[in-house]
């Protein structure tokens, strides 16, 4: 092939090229002398060019899409073109694998153990016991919780992160709830010491007795622990908590003789907290929480948890409060909440709108058919007067109130 004419700067100019397994062959893009014109010529290796004519820009677009098409490309562009390629090809596999690794076993082979379906997720059942949390019909398991699902399947670490009343503990006692597993909560917001945790030596009948605390306690008994608010932990908790974090991680009770608790098959390890990680940004809001290191972080599967769109929340206030509801008060009563946790979120108000208390007000107004009645004690009290006179404002907002 010829040298290439030195080319000017512009998109469109340059040799494309293919093999057709013996010589390249190209066609050649060049300014043309004519102004707003293109130079094009085609040929095969070294050979002249047996096509020379001039184009247009818009010709000369039509004329790039077709060889593009047939496989000619510029100097580099092959390399871009293998390097896309080679990334649709793992996303393609990705999908291939995950497909075969979620696909359920036969039923030859499938573990002999009763299980729970929830959502679209097999849960192993418990063993049941007082420690199970009570069942609530109208709970929900979006498609986005399927992950945190299998991560409990699999006996993974699992960290809840979110505002208050996202409804984070209470995804965790509902999967329990489902499947029959006794849950312990230890509450770190000033609530739980480290002798609650771990355990502590005491005195009774003359005798001295180790007590087991909520930590080993679950971990022989094979129940599931919510450490919630973690992010409130005492440094000597979270140590406690670092070597159970280990898959099959032990715990060394030192007060205890250095005895080892190994934790049981059924035993699982779940934290909530309000300012870590993607959270942090809003630790101004959660007075007291602690910063918590990438190293803790990275021995956890941390989920951001955020409150049930306006069309998940009405779809629980129809389940729970069934005939006594319509679709329409529904949608209404979710679209409030949704106001007011936007308000929170700009730090309009100081206390977040948690479902919980949605629906405590929706059953207490249902009961005295007045709306600011009802808002009294189920949302007004609970919160200063200024958060209070602006949730009113949101309420009125929705509702026409009779003056």
């Amino acid at each position: 092939m010829n040298a290439p004419d030195k080319l000017q700067d512009d998109p469109h100019t340059g040799c494309y090229e293919r093999s057709t397994g013996q010589e390249a062959e190209w066609w050649r893009v060049t300014l043309s002398d004519r102004p707003q014109m293109y130079r094009i010529e085609h040929g095969r290796g070294k050979a002249l060019a047996n096509i020379d004519t001039v184009v247009d820009l818009e010709n000369l677009k039509s004329k790039l899409q077709k060889w593009h098409r047939e496989g000619f490309l510029r100097p580099g562009e092959a390399e871009e073109t293998v390097a896309a390629e080679e990334r649709a090809a793992f996303l393609k596999d990705l999908r291939r694998v995950a497909s075969v690794s979620n696909t359920p076993l036969p039923k030859s082979i499938q573990p002999d153990r009763a299980a729970a379906l929830i959502g679209n997720v097999e849960m192993p059942m418990g063993a049941a016991g007082p420690l199970v949390p009570r069942l609530n019909p109208a709970y929900i398991f979006p498609e986005r919780f399927a992950d945190i699902l299998q991560d409990i399947v699999e006996n993974r670490r699992v960290m809840l992160i979110g505002h208050t009343g996202a409804g984070k503990t209470s995804l965790i006692e509902q999967v329990a709830a489902r499947s029959q597993h006794g849950v312990l909560r230890a509450n770190m917001n000033g609530q739980t010491t480290i002798g609650d945790f771990v355990g502590f030596w005491t005195v009774k009948g003359g005798e001295t007795l180790w007590v087991d605390g909520v930590l080993p306690t679950a971990m022989r008994e094979g129940l599931w622990l919510v450490v919630d608010e973690i992010d409130f932990a005492e440094p000597s908790i979270l140590a406690v908590l670092t070597a159970v974090l280990e898959p099959h991680g032990r715990l060394l009770l030192k007060e205890k003789g250095n005895e080892l608790v190994a934790p049981h098959p059924s035993f699982r390890l779940f934290a909530t907290a309000n300012a870590v990680g993607a959270m942090s940004v809003y630790r101004h809001l959660y007075q007291g929480a602690n910063l918590m290191n990438e190293a803790f972080l990275d021995r956890w599967r941390v989920y951001l948890m955020d409150y049930l769109s306006p069309d998940e929340e009405a779809e629980v206030l129809m389940r729970t409060l069934g005939e006594r509801i319509t679709r329409s008060m529904a949608n209404t009563l979710a679209a409030i909440a949704a106001d007011c946790r936007a308000a929170f979120a700009r730090e309009d108000l100081a206390s977040a709108f948690s479902t919980r208390r949605l629906l405590d007000w929706a059953d207490l107004m249902l009961r005295s058919g007045d709306p600011e009645r009802a808002a009294g004690p189920a949302i007004y009290s609970k919160v200063s007067a200024e958060d209070a006179a602006l949730i009113r404002s949101i309420i009125r907002h929705h509702i026409a109130f009779d003056e």
